[in-house]
């Protein structure tokens, strides 16, 4: 796809993963809907934005575990935007390392939520609209090394991410035969805030870059019509 003048909305835009391939879009000339629960950080990946190339960059303040607020967030992207052409679901939470018998119920309704609820839905509201308007669009959805692997102390966040990978899979077959083509990126840890954000610390330093990342992800977006990477695995 050329991405110059298309309209990509990006999960998770506030930070991590999803404000460098904002950042990334944004140089290729692309125009964004930004969406994450902070409205200050949104602002400022919107500046940000702006100021490297992207012609219109809107903000929406949005909690994807809450299914109506994710439907009014999507019907209000389609209202601002004439056209939209990719969705990028990046956003996502860490579970803390834990066995399952110890970890907190609502620490589980938080993780399943957010990384597959949230996906789910906002691909939903989406894909219909790509349908309704019989136009090439993209599906990409960021899950995980653990969304392929099982690794002790995870089982939610693996729960979670098994889940966008099965989810992932199953849509592509459905969409084979319409213009939207869906993809699942799988990458190994990430140096962003996710984990700080559970007060839990690892040696990032020899971890995937998420400029990096954003890189691989922007790259899949651009290849020709003829040529579609499905599913990607990134590794350190």
């Amino acid at each position: 796809m050329n991405l110059k003048g298309k309209t990509a909305v990006v999960t998770g835009a506030s930070d991590g993963i999803g404000r460098q391939v904002a950042l990334k879009l944004a140089s290729e000339g692309v125009s964004l809907a930004l969406v994450a629960r902070n409205k200050d950080r949104l602002n400022q990946v919107k500046a940000e934005c702006l100021e490297i190339g992207s012609p219109k960059v809107e903000v929406y303040v949005c909690d994807i575990s809450k299914r109506d607020e994710v439907k009014q967030t999507v019907n209000k992207i389609i209202t601002d935007f004439d056209g939209i052409d990719i969705l990028l679901n990046i956003a996502g939470v860490w579970q803390k390392l834990n066995k399952l018998q110890d970890i907190d119920d609502d620490e589980i309704d938080s993780v399943i939520d957010i990384n597959l609820k949230g996906l789910v839905y906002m691909s939903k509201y989406l894909l219909q609209y790509f349908k309704e308007e019989d136009k090439d669009a993209i599906i990409l959805n960021v899950s995980s090394r653990s969304g392929i692997t099982a690794q002790e102390g995870q089982t939610i966040y693996s729960a979670s991410k098994w889940g966008v990978t099965g989810f992932t899979e199953v849509l592509k077959t459905e969409c084979k035969d319409t213009k939207v083509r869906v993809a699942t990126v799988h990458q190994g840890g990430t140096n962003t805030e996710l984990f700080n954000k559970t007060n839990e610390h690892f040696d990032q330093n020899k971890f995937i870059k998420p400029e990096d990342l954003a890189d691989v992800i922007v790259y899949m977006l651009s290849r020709p019509a003829q040529i579609w990477l499905h599913d990607v695995r990134v590794e350190y």
